[in-house]
């Protein structure tokens, strides 16, 4: 009896670390597909990403205040802003990748201007051009709900 529990003991926590593995695998998948649009490999074309949220025109991050995440360098303006960016990088990086707001809504990938950008609800939306803005701009709340309903599957587009 004794060995008999021992056994289903061993079982049980075998078949509990294999339903964990399963249970996560989706999510670290998903993971792994989301990247970040970075042209020449540095995210928003080097821009600093926390400086979009300082209320002025976004700044040119330096290379020699950068730091590697999700794929792509993150070039920062100033070391405060690189250790903001450190401590939450989900708050500062661009939404859907960085790539254009509006072409994930319509279901595809394209590149963006760094100076063509907006804040909504304390996040960061890039767009491919001033004229592609235009468009964002008739309805930007719906724009986002549907590139949301696109992201991330847009990528394996």
């Amino acid at each position: 009896m004794i060995e008999r529990t021992v056994m289903l003991n061993r079982r049980t926590i075998l078949v509990c670390a294999i339903s964990a593995l399963c249970l996560t695998a989706p999510a670290v998948q998903a993971e792994q597909i989301q990247i970040f649009y970075a042209d020449d490999g540095a995210a928003i074309g080097g821009y600093d990403t926390v400086s979009y949220f300082s209320g002025s025109d976004p700044v040119r991050g330096r290379p020699d205040i950068a730091v590697m995440w999700k794929g792509a360098v993150w070039y920062f303006s100033s070391h405060e802003n690189r250790e903001a960016f450190e401590a939450n990088p989900y708050a500062y990086a661009p939404q859907f990748g960085g790539y254009c707001a509006y072409a994930v809504s319509r279901g595809y990938t394209v590149g963006t201007d760094p100076n063509v950008w907006k804040i909504v609800d304390d996040k960061l939306y890039l767009v491919h051009s001033s004229s592609i803005e235009k468009m964002w701009e008739r309805d930007v709340e719906g724009n986002i709900e549907m590139a949301e309903d696109h992201w991330p599957q847009v990528l394996r587009n």
